[in-house]
């Protein structure tokens, strides 16, 4: 017998018990459990003695594995109903995935969404067993050319191991670049609805503890989705195989241009827009979630309007911190330094106004060595001097309350990214995010990455509530993506996350991380550009960042 120690108890079995006839016997909701602080999917058996936790969909790596089955019983219902047809898909708004259709032979419509609908309801019903199993890459390869899936042939190109875990399930054969749940009766709760282009797919999500959200039509962040989309079009890059045939064919630079271009592009147009509203605008408030570039936009967005005769003032939200005794309390009972009460609401408000009314200010310098607000600088602005203001809260009108709308001028600011492993595989935002963090952290402050995993699903339940709420209030939004930075985030990334041990609880993210970078080329840094948005995180900037 072996012991499984679960929630402080010991409960024996015999070898090469599964962790799903655990749960089962346990009486447990479960989609995923770690063992010995790897995760594991349901099928995985038990051998010797083990702790074992098991994730329902509260949980973000038990959500990861539903989504990516739900994905997987997608794909396997299109080929059922309409096989000449593929479906790609893209993470989209309301926390969603968006499928697309592609050789349908019609627009897409409500009668063929329910007919997909119903499929993969037919399949959930049917209990059917999705059994992973080792194929010899060559054989894998071989597999999808004749299915007709090149776009997963042309990645696994780069793959350096010689063989690749399929998931079969009847006879239907697949692989999304993740772990499963153990058959088709998981995946009873998701929502499909006609979305054009395509359709939405929506699913549980951890941040609202295991139930499907609201559906919330974000028109402002839709269209930089849409633009995104067309953006990897343009560039033929929307796939990391794509990718990599830019270094194949030594045209990294020219890569790297045309995604710094189309920054500049946006800049162009933020610019214009500014200018062409100057006499109203008093405050341009700059807000975005961790580790989108917030810094160097800001700087690159005071050089742009000082080239149209407009001198800005920039001010830091940070420097309005109060001492973190004073900081409202999170559910831990730590200090909540996301929570906009953090900030001396009223001060800032205050001396807003006061600027922008022409009087004299000493503005505050937040002391982070000793948690203390010292006296900064002292300022004076006249009618024709708008204000920048950056951080979290920055489009939060509690902060600016006693400013009038029209004059203020919101930017969002993220990057997000339509790069996909495959066509069936999006490329998270978050996880790009999350990379270009682990980067800079280790670059400026020596961390390693399992210190800034470890913060960020804080991180992200600040985001949820103080940031994203307020996103469709922006009056711009900067995509920050470069669709070539993954190629160069890659060298930096790896040896931090390979450093984390195999028993440590953020070994599942790292891995995770690792699974899609291993397949990137890598573009050396002297390639990019010194005032880019990327030299943020990799170091090597001009600005002072």
């Amino acid at each position: 017998m072996i012991n499984i120690r679960f929630n402080d108890s010991v409960v024996q079995f015999e070898p090469g018990v599964t962790l799903e006839d655990v749960k089962n016997h346990l009486g447990v909701v479960a989609y995923a459990a770690t063992v010995n602080n790897r995760i594991r999917e349901l099928t995985y058996k038990l051998t010797k003695d083990c702790d074992v936790v098991f994730f329902d969909l509260s949980n973000r790596d038990a959500v990861r594995i539903y989504e990516a089955s739900l994905r997987y019983v997608i794909a396997m219902a299109v080929k059922n109903i309409y096989p000449e047809v593929t479906v790609k898909f893209n993470y989209s708004v309301s926390r969603s995935i968006l499928g697309v259709l592609e050789n349908l032979g019609h627009k897409i419509d409500r009668p063929t969404v329910k007919k997909i609908e119903a499929e993969v309801r037919r399949l959930v019903s049917l209990d059917l067993p999705i059994k992973r199993k080792k194929m010899d890459l060559e054989d894998a390869i071989a597999y999808y050319k004749e299915v007709g899936y090149h776009d997963k042939v042309e990645v696994l190109k780069y793959r350096d191991e010689e063989d690749v875990n399929m998931y079969i399930c009847g006879d239907y054969v697949n692989y999304m670049f993740g772990y499963m749940v153990p058959s088709t009766s998981y995946l009873t709760e998701f929502v499909l609805a006609l979305y054009h282009p395509g359709f939405i797919i929506q699913y549980p999500r951890s941040e609202m503890g295991g139930i499907i959200p609201e559906f919330d039509d974000a028109p402002i962040f839709a269209k930089t989705i849409k633009e995104a989309t067309k953006w990897g079009k343009i560039i033929e890059g929307d796939t990391i195989a794509k990718m990599n045939s830019y270094v194949e064919r030594k045209l990294e630079a020219e890569f790297i241009n045309m995604c710094e271009t189309r920054h500049n592009r946006q800049l162009t147009d933020l610019g214009d827009r500014i200018e062409k509203e100057i006499d109203s605008i008093r405050l341009i408030a700059i807000a975005g979630p961790s580790s989108s570039g917030k810094t160097t936009f800001s700087t690159r967005l005071r050089i742009e309007l000082l080239s149209r005769g407009i001198k800005p003032l920039m001010i830091s939200i940070d420097d309005y911190y109060q001492p973190k005794t004073q900081a409202p309390k999170d559910e831990f009972g730590a200090p909540d330094l996301e929570h906009i009460e953090a900030l001396d609401v009223n001060l800032f408000d205050e001396q807003m106004l006061a600027l922008i009314q022409g009087e004299k200010v000493t503005l505050p310098h937040f002391n982070f060595k000793v948690g203390q607000r010292e006296p900064g600088r002292t300022v004076q602005i006249d009618e024709n001097t708008p204000i920048i203001i950056e951080g979290i809260h920055a489009l939060n009108d509690r902060l600016t309350h006693s400013v009038p709308q029209h004059q203020k001028y919101k930017i969002f600011i993220a990057p997000q990214t339509q790069l996909h492993i495959d066509d069936h595989t999006p490329i998270s935002f978050t996880d790009l995010r999350l990379l270009r963090r682990i980067v800079r952290d280790q670059k400026y402050r020596n961390s390693p990455a399992e210190e800034t995993i470890s913060m960020w699903g804080s991180v992200r339940r600040g985001e949820f509530k103080w940031i994203y709420p307020y996103q469709e209030q922006a009056n711009f939004v900067f995509n920050s993506e470069l669709s070539y930075e993954l190629a160069v985030l890659r060298k930096h990334a790896f040896k931090t996350l390979n450093a984390i041990p195999r028993d440590s609880e953020y070994f599942i993210t790292a891995n995770r991380l690792l699974k899609f970078l291993k397949y990137f080329k890598e573009i050396d840094d002297e390639l990019v550009p010194n005032n880019s948005l990327l030299r943020e995180f990799i170091g090597g900037s001009v600005f002072h960042v």
